[in-house]
């Protein structure tokens, strides 16, 4: 994944902007260039019962070009720091369909968002617009946690059985991509597949509770090889840096970050059909809410 041009969404709402402070980090190390882009609505000024077009249109620009002055003064500090920054502003709504379009038109490389924090479980809280840029966002999404930044570690969870309908490139970009961050960035990379065999009290039939614990072991073995073959594809990888977690994905996943002070979490998002683009899954989404990191989602290559 290119490194040189970071989309970051401004948030006029809040004093603070995560995604900005995450984005300067990057591009200090990288030496990308940023564009700092804020989307504006104002149903006032898209009445045109109310008010002629023309009133509205220049009612409109001026809202804008206050909102664009705006973001020049986010930029300043950063252009001192040596840093390449474009500034844009946008008219519409919803926010997440603005930046989808504002993707297709400037292909960044990554696109950087602020998430809202819960401030005492520490926990991402993700908006509708956030899901809907995780369904349909065509870049690399950055979700930005408001808690410090160490930049120390990254996980990646892969799903070597693609169980969850991924195809099988998206663990390998994954894993290219927590290379190139532990290059680049120098995050420490960790890798991580969480697996459960079917529970005692659903086993279906009398033939699986008479061989539970062989089956259960079966499974653990299934896993492990399909985790192992993957990993071997890539012998740079450290192996005491990888895991096969056992248990529900929604657990297993956020007490390794917790456990292992895991700075940024890569998930792929998963195809779903015709009517989502990009849905992440229902253990997926149990998971997101959980994590007490940043969160990096990467959809398949089209």
């Amino acid at each position: 994944m290119n490194l040189k041009h970071l989309l970051v969404i401004i948030d006029p709402t809040r004093e603070d902007q995560p995604a900005l402070a995450r984005a300067q980090w990057i591009a200090e190390r990288s030496g990308a260039r940023l564009e700092l882009l804020a989307c504006e609505f104002n149903p006032a000024l898209d009445n045109t019962l109310l008010l002629e077009q023309s009133d509205l249109e220049r009612g409109r620009q001026s809202l804008l070009d206050e909102r664009l002055a705006w973001l020049e003064k986010l930029a300043a500090p950063l252009r001192q720091a040596g840093l390449e920054v474009k500034c844009q502003v946008r008219w519409g709504k919803p926010l997440h369909r603005q930046i989808v379009l504002h993707c297709e038109q400037s292909q960044p490389d990554l696109v950087l968002k602020s998430a809202h924090h819960h401030s005492l479980l520490r926990r991402l809280v993700l908006t509708n617009h956030d899901w809907q840029l995780i369904r349909h966002c065509p870049q690399p999404l950055w979700l930005v946690q408001h808690g410090q930044w160490r930049g120390e570690r990254l996980c990646a969870a892969l799903d070597p059985l693609h169980a969850s309908d991924k195809p099988a490139a998206l663990d390998h970009r994954l894993i290219g991509v927590a290379r190139e961050f532990e290059q680049r960035l120098k995050l420490q990379a960790h890798y991580l597949h969480a697996y459960v065999a079917l529970p005692h009290t659903l086993a279906f039939n009398a033939e699986l509770l008479a061989d539970y614990d062989n089956y259960v072991r079966r499974t653990e073995t299934h896993h492990r090889e399909a985790f192992d073959a993957l990993l071997a594809q890539y012998p740079a990888i450290d192996r005491t840096r990888t895991r096969l977690g056992q248990g529900f994905a929604e657990e297993v996943i956020p007490a390794y970050v917790r456990d292992n002070g895991i700075d940024l979490l890569l998930m792929g998002a998963v195809a779903r059909g015709q009517f989502d683009n990009a849905l992440i899954g229902q253990t997926a989404e149990r998971v997101l809410e959980e994590v007490e990191c940043d969160l990096l989602v990467i959809r398949p290559v089209t």
